[in-house]
């Protein structure tokens, strides 16, 4: 399958409030037929402060209204069923809004209560408590507990959160956070979403003493050793027999997990039998464009899905990282690699994850005022991270300026680049040799293939800096990240992400072609 990520606040907006929402996805779905993708990814709609834009969820039974309601997302999910396209939810298991009724609760209950059990309440360190339960830090930067004042006004007792203060961690010993959490899947399966991508899917239990970090642990989300208790915990695989257990009521229904876990064995294991369906490995998104690297970074990812016997996924960008042509290099340079790893993506086995606007080649690196931005990582991090926005900003659809047919207010709620009137869907769509035709004529190409058979590759030899593989239904990827030509290897060519020309090489390829720098291309063997 091709899965399109769709961020709702800046799809398409309907009714003329700067944010994108649900009718406006409604409005686009015959964009998504166009474009030949098998289903949508919706990052968060339920209802939510937005603290951080939807990962703080106050209700988790409701539909936010800044996106709609219930109702709009069932015509959602009728209009991309009728389309023959899934709909998977985002699920944020590990953390609620402190808007949430549990945490309301919990603070007019005070220290003891059992409303406080279900979230990590604890005393602070020192005679007068002044100081945190622990040295664990904040992804968006900072410590990881924030104290509360009392009932009767005096400063009290701590709370843990592993990303913003708007956003306490749960406690899954406690029962009634598994209840509930039954409860909000079968509510969404029942309205009939597909399935769910599982949020911080890793970080789902903590150690019983929450211990000291070690201090020379990184304050990355991505595990980078085994002694960061915040991740990665035993118990977090409880929680997916028993997510898993209710997803498996609902035939069909699948769940993709966030699993920033690197050593691929710990990685499959989130992949049992009775566990995730599927996980993100975020190996190739984050590999430089250099040959090995990409080779090394698809290698981890079939070994993860060998071991644990799952279809592997692969994605080059999302909401929270920055996008491939700024990534790659920007410009006409970022462009063209940009382009020549949708190739590599979509020639590899298993489903891919396309982020909205990355089929319209667009970039993160223009600068947004700091007065707009809105990423809690910014104020977080004391203002020295700009944060997630830039990969955030509303999709241009038509037209010459700002907000290009994304909304009728001039007034986005990210600005977005009065230089993106080459890159809207209307100045692309007609022109065989726009990034978005690229995207649409690789993905049906990719549909008229028989498929491989299992998730592996077979590589060829390849010039330095240059790699080659074949999937098992005959089809060969060859890509060049070294900054010279190379022959054209043997086949008929199927799609290439440039242009390719003859030249000096010409004479020692047996296609009679050469392969240019920065270029990926598919050929079938003769």
């Amino acid at each position: 399958m091709v899965l399109y990520q769709i961020y709702p606040r800046s799809f398409a907006d309907s009714d003329g409030d700067g944010a994108g929402d649900l009718q406006g996805v409604i409005d686009r779905v015959g964009y998504l037929e166009l474009l030949g993708v098998d289903g949508v990814w919706l990052s968060p709609i339920m209802r939510s402060p937005g603290a951080d834009h939807g990962y703080d969820v106050s209700d988790p039974r409701d539909v936010d209204p800044l996106f709609g309601d219930v109702d709009t997302l069932r015509h959602l999910v009728e209009a991309l069923h009728a389309a023959r396209m899934v709909l998977i939810m985002d699920l944020v298991p590990n953390h609620t809004s402190v808007e949430h009724p549990w945490f309301d609760a919990a603070l007019a209950a005070g220290p003891g209560s059992p409303e406080r059990e279900r979230y990590f309440f604890r005393d602070g360190l020192g005679e007068d408590g002044s100081q945190p339960p622990n040295n664990w830090p904040s992804v968006f930067g900072g410590p990881a507990w924030t104290r509360v004042t009392e009932p009767d006004g005096t400063p009290g007792q701590w709370y843990l959160h592993l990303f913003a203060p708007e956003q306490p961690d749960l406690d899954w010993s406690h029962p009634d956070v598994g209840d509930d959490l039954d409860e909000t899947l079968r509510f969404w399966l029942d309205l009939g979403v597909d399935g769910f991508r599982i949020d911080v899917a890793h970080g789902l239990a903590k150690p019983d003493d929450l211990a000291d970090l070690p201090d020379d642990v990184e304050i990355a989300q991505l595990v980078v050793d085994q002694r960061d208790a915040r991740w990665d915990r035993p118990g977090v695989h409880d929680v997916h027999r028993r997510i898993r257990a209710v997803v498996d009521e609902y035939p069909g229904a699948a769940t993709f997990g966030e699993v920033w876990v690197g050593p691929v064995d710990r990685f499959a294991r989130y992949l049992r039998p009775d566990e995730l369906h599927f996980a993100f490995h975020f190996a190739l998104t984050g590999a430089p464009f250099e040959a090995g690297a990409v080779r090394e970074a698809i290698d981890s990812t079939l070994e993860a899905s060998r071991i644990a016997g799952s279809a592997p996924t692969w994605a080059l960008s999302n909401h929270d990282v920055v996008r491939e042509v700024t990534r790659y290099g920007n410009g006409t340079l970022g462009t063209a690699r940009a382009r020549a790893m949708l190739l590599v993506e979509l020639a590899l086995p298993g489903i891919t994850f396309l982020y909205e606007g990355s089929e319209l080649g667009l970039p993160s690196d223009y600068s947004i005022p700091h007065d707009r931005l809105t990423d809690p990582t910014w104020e977080r991090s004391g203002h020295a991270e700009m944060g997630r926005d830039h990969c955030r900003v509303p999709i241009p659809w038509e037209g010459s300026r700002p907000p290009y047919g994304f909304s009728t207010s001039d007034h986005t709620w990210l600005p977005m680049p009065a230089s993106w009137g080459c890159l809207t869907v209307e100045a692309q769509i007609e022109d065989p040799e726009s990034t978005l035709s690229l995207y649409r004529a690789a993905i049906e190409t990719r549909r008229a293939w028989p498929g491989p058979r299992s998730a592996s590759v077979e590589w060829y030899g390849a010039p330095s800096g240059c790699l080659a593989f074949r999937r098992d239904d005959g089809v060969v990827c060859a890509l060049n990240t070294s900054d010279r030509s190379v022959p054209l290897p043997r086949g008929e060519v199927l799609l290439s992400s440039g242009p390719l020309p003859s030249g000096p090489l010409a004479s020692e390829s047996p296609t009679g072609g050469v392969l240019p720098p920065d270029t990926a291309v598919w050929l079938r063997p003769h």
